[in-house]
């Protein structure tokens, strides 16, 4: 009977909620998926949410989830970070949930900034830039420009702790989802009281903090346990447990995913953020691309209109590693890791008569595997072995191919496309004992679908050229 053992993740992206239910092998029962839409105000710039609606919504999906699948044992929770909610002393919200896209807080950032410097913040909370988006920067403004509302404030509420409290009445957080916060110490593991003091808040008004996969409480029967930050979730479901392997996301933008046993020391050029990992005692480097898989996308819809991506690979699969001296550099709305640079911008060089759109095609998708092995580079890659990919990105297998030669790493696809539910309902198996750890679960529940390894081609020609036109035009 051990295996009728059942576990739900649930998934709160920016825009959509994903809740999966699995067995104790890691099969999928079922699956939901709900979109919803921000409120957003062009005069304000505010972006928020209905924060009771965020509960409601995990509510009728564990409802209809149960009435599927029969009884779940436990259930776990991942979501977007830095989406702040505040509320009375009975948990019910003060104004809307402040989204983490919302800008409204650029002066109080620039007050913090003026204060605490940006290596100091590093040094403590992991975050090497102090933006409009962190939640102490939000606190600060509420302070500043909704007195009334700030004075009744009495819980302080990231998504992840508003959901466990909607479900169970037990005011907890884990440290993945306070990370980023930038009042929460990554280094020691507690409340940063000087930040706290600075920005007019208490101890008091912030949650227990447990670790991730911890049994929180109940819901209608069902064991409710602590989750985590959404990309961490990510990047268990992938299979990463150690600093060997590390996941990348090709969808829109590339997500990058790396597990390290310290902080790296500050660097001023650097804006890549140290988050703690559910994984007890490591790190979690989080490192993005802000166009991937957007930039094949926009080839298509403009030149390939009547092809499918499908074709597009067939096309660009003629064509030789170094795409004939093509280059191209993929920054259509700016460079961000490893190098920082908003202005920058796309460009194609090295063009002659002999170039068709195959050849296009085909730099495109080497410049994303360029920036994958640039921000290797940059993390350093010695230790790291194999890379579990995912996205839309990965069902393509020149790409994936691509991307092994360029990085000389194994690639490999999963079984389960939705590894941030995954990982999440491993936190659940976790938190009510039926694995030891999140490593043991993930190493015995995570199933490759597909190995790209090096074939042997050669791409260093064209991985200078690209480096070169990079230093030129970014």
């Amino acid at each position: 009977m051990e295996n009728s053992k059942k576990y739900l993740g649930i998934d709160i992206g920016t825009t959509s909620m994903k809740a999966a239910v699995f067995d104790k092998d890691g099969n999928r029962l079922a699956l939901r998926n709900v979109d919803y839409t921000l409120d957003t105000d062009s005069v304000t710039g505010y972006i928020e949410f209905p924060a009771e609606k965020y509960v409601e919504m995990c509510k009728t999906v564990i409802d209809e989830l149960v009435a599927e699948c029969g009884p779940i044992d436990a259930l776990s929770v991942d979501t977007q970070g830095e989406t702040i909610i505040f509320t009375d002393e009975a948990g019910t919200p003060l104004c809307p949930a402040i989204v983490w896209l919302d800008n409204r807080a650029g002066d109080e950032a620039d007050e913090i900034k003026a204060k605490f410097g940006n290596e100091l913040v590093y040094n403590v909370t992991g975050q090497p830039e102090i933006t409009a988006g962190w939640p102490a920067s939000k606190v600060l403004w509420l302070k500043k420009n909704a007195p009334e509302v700030f004075a009744r404030v009495k819980k302080i509420f990231m998504l992840e702790d508003y959901i466990l409290y909607g479900l169970t009445g037990n005011f907890v957080t884990e440290p993945t989802i306070q990370s980023s916060t930038i009042y929460y110490d990554v280094v020691n593991g507690k409340w940063w009281q000087d930040m706290l003091d600075f920005i007019g808040i208490d101890k008091a008004q912030l949650p227990k903090v447990v670790k991730s996969a911890s049994d929180v409480g109940e819901y209608k029967g069902i064991k409710v346990v602590s989750g985590m930050l959404d990309q961490i979730a990510g990047t268990l479901g992938a299979g990463v447990t150690d600093e060997s392997r590390i996941s990348e996301m090709t969808g829109t933008i590339m997500a990058i995913c790396v597990m390290t046993d310290k902080m790296p020391k500050y660097n001023p050029d650097s804006i890549i953020p140290c988050h703690l990992h559910a994984v007890d005692g490591k790190y979690c480097l989080i490192l993005w691309s802000s166009t991937a898989g957007m930039a094949l996308k926009w080839f298509k819809n403009n030149f390939a209109e009547n092809m499918s991506f499908r074709e597009l690979d067939e096309l660009a699969e003629k064509i030789a590693p170094g795409s004939d001296g093509l280059t191209m550099l993929p920054y259509f709305t700016g460079s961000t890791m490893p190098k920082y640079n908003p202005d920058a911008r796309a460009a194609f060089a090295g063009l002659n008569l002999s170039h068709t759109r195959a050849h296009f095609a085909r730099a495109i998708m080497e410049a994303i595997a360029f920036t994958l092995k640039q921000n290797l580079e940059y993390v350093g890659e010695d230790a790291i072995k194999e890379i579990r990919i995912t996205g839309g990105g990965a069902s393509s297998p020149l790409w994936s191919t691509i991307k092994s030669d360029v990085t000389g790493k194994v690639l490999k696809t999963l079984s389960e496309s939705e590894t941030a539910c995954l990982g999440t309902a491993l936190a659940a198996a976790v938190g009510i004992g039926d694995f030891a750890s999140l490593k043991e679960a993930v190493d015995s529940v995570v199933k490759i679908k597909k190995v790209y390894e090096p074939t042997g081609a050669d791409y260093t020609e064209a991985y200078n050229a690209y480096n070169n036109l990079d230093k030129i035009l970014n």
